[in-house]
């Protein structure tokens, strides 16, 4: 007997698996607010190798304007500088030879715009992400009729997709409302 549940399961762990990759992508939109999760992208040359900042510092946020890198070793404050200069980031740190300041500036209203429009384009592509892998489970439904499923099991197994489809497009829907809620808040 073919088995249709190892393709819902299959076309649901795709379409978390783009959530997932969603909410990383909407977390690097800076909203005005300190998040160090904006940080994550950026490499450091550490003794020969790239390696994320986290691995070398202590990324903090003492208040919701202000981010503070402190190196683990001293002599990493101008290797840490100028990663963050050549990022795409944004913002211009400050150091007092022993931390890094960040200081958020705040968004202008064209800016938010623009910040939200992004946001709202990373939801589509996780949307297209979510119905491409419901068009490969229903293909792979319509084979298996071919290779003796019952067509009654193909109808029920579709719906069933769907059913899955929904709920991540509805999650996909409410991340990018409260991102933009979140960009839009002065």
């Amino acid at each position: 007997m073919l088995d249709v549940k190892p393709i819902l399961a299959d076309a649901e762990d795709s379409m978390e698996a783009t959530l997932l990759f969603l909410d990383e992508s909407l977390a690097h939109i800076r909203a005005g607010k300190a998040n160090i999760r904006i940080l994550d992208g950026v490499k450091v040359d550490y003794y020969g190798s790239h390696v994320p900042i986290s691995n070398v510092a202590t990324i903090t946020t003492p208040d919701a304007k202000t981010i503070t890198v402190q190196p683990w070793e001293k002599g990493l404050i101008s290797v840490i500088e100028k990663a963050i200069l050549n990022s795409d980031v944004g913002i211009t740190p400050m150091n007092n030879g022993e931390v890094i300041r960040l200081g958020i500036p705040p968004l202008t209203e064209e800016r938010r715009k623009q910040l939200a429009k992004q946001a709202r384009h990373e939801g589509e592509e996780a949307k297209i992400s979510v119905r491409n892998a419901r068009r490969e489970a229903i293909d792979h439904f319509k084979k298996m009729v071919k290779e003796g499923l019952p067509e009654d099991v193909e109808k029920d197994s579709e719906a069933a997709i769907q059913k899955i489809h929904d709920k991540y497009i509805k999650k996909i829907d409410d991340m990018i409302a409260a991102k933009e809620k979140e960009i839009m808040t002065v």
